[in-house]
């Protein structure tokens, strides 16, 4: 589930008069990405944070209880100074935006909780969709599916054209933030399916893989030919366990750009098939454990059967970041620390470097 949908939920049966604050722009260093989210009720209660604590979300909280009180909205920025930075664990200093809303869940005047139950529909059905927030005016929302539908409205026939070409080009895999739109500006959410980890292979590093990613929040799948293995038993945080012939099993999965398959089965007749079927879809990440000169067998096997170089360099082999790992447990965090560089466009270079660039 969604989990802004959850919050509201979770909030409307106790306090249905909320304050909504959401992150929607940053720059400089920022602990958290746009679209996390805070909810402060009228009882005190409150939801989820726009950073890592500290001395931001204390803020944030002040300000809700002015928003509540006065029904009207307000875009906070806050400047981190170095010592504020340096208490959420930054190594330097950035400014954050953050919209505050009051929600009257109860009467969803507004449209909030409509517009994310139609996102909520979206995903589940595999789609991608863009909330579109004016971050000037009374709260509002409108809606844009993958296929190019709106729905909602923001008062202006205009402002919707204009948002629907920027959410158009949001998805699928877009990040969120914040745009200008007519005279003002306003904040796109991004919305889509979580990723999906494919494990072929049931062995020992297989266990903590699918655990850890489940963790993440990563929908997972653990594929291998021998039911034995395959267990809910030994696997019980795994989404799904297909049990039969890995590759055919593969290549009736409906893998996409939001897909990491990672092959731990370390075994030739199950790897190669499988790579084959991986190699002809659009997935964002493929890993396979061995060594290098395993990899390289493998890889010039592939070669030999007419597979394009830059289709072979898909494949990270030896799979992972190389932090000493030698545990099961440690090759699942390199492996998953490697997938997550890859999807986000980063070497997986120690930030203290990155900070002195």
């Amino acid at each position: 589930m969604d989990p802004t949908l959850e919050q509201l939920r979770r909030l409307r049966s106790e306090e249905p008069r909320v304050a909504l604050a959401t992150l929607v722009a940053t720059r400089g260093t920022s602990p958290r990405r746009e679209g996390a989210k805070m909810w402060v009720g009228e009882g005190g209660r409150i939801l989820g944070a726009v950073t890592l604590g500290g001395c931001v979300d204390a803020r944030v909280i002040g300000e809700s209880e002015q928003v509540l009180s006065s029904g009207r909205a307000h875009l906070l920025s806050v400047d981190l100074g170095e010592e504020e930075a340096w208490d959420l664990g930054l190594t330097c200093s950035g400014t954050l935006d953050v919209l505050i809303e009051p929600l009257d869940l109860a009467e969803d005047a507004a449209g909030v909780l409509s517009a994310y139950r139609r996102v909520e529909e979206e995903v589940r059905a595999g789609r991608w969709a863009v909330a579109v927030t004016p971050l000037q005016g009374a709260p509002a929302r409108r809606v844009g599916r993958q296929d190019g539908e709106r729905v909602g409205t923001l008062g202006d026939a205009a402002l919707d054209a204009a948002a629907a070409e920027r959410a158009r080009s949001l998805v699928p895999g877009g990040a969120s933030g914040s745009f200008p739109l007519g005279g003002g500006s306003a904040f796109y959410e991004v919305h889509g399916p979580a990723a999906t980890l494919v494990v072929v292979g049931a062995g020992a590093v297989a266990l903590p893989l699918v655990s850890l990613a489940a963790t993440l929040g990563l929908r997972t799948v653990l594929v291998d030919g021998r039911e034995r293995f395959a267990t809910r038993e030994r696997f019980p945080s795994a989404d799904e366990i297909l049990v039969g012939i890995p590759s055919e099993i593969v290549s009736a999965l409906p893998l996409s750009s939001s897909t990491w398959v990672v092959l731990v089965a370390h075994d030739y007749k199950f790897d190669l098939p499988v790579l084959r079927e991986v190699l002809q879809r659009d997935v964002g990440y493929i890993g396979l454990l061995g060594s290098r000169r395993r990899g390289k067998a493998i890889l010039d096997f592939l070669a030999g059967d007419g597979i394009p170089a830059d289709q072979l360099r898909r494949i990270h082999v030896p799979v992972g970041l190389d932090i000493g790992a030698r545990t099961a447990e440690e090759i699942a965090l390199s492996v998953l620390a490697e997938a997550v560089a890859v999807r986000s466009g980063r070497p997986g270079t120690p930030l203290r470097e990155r900070a002195a660039e």
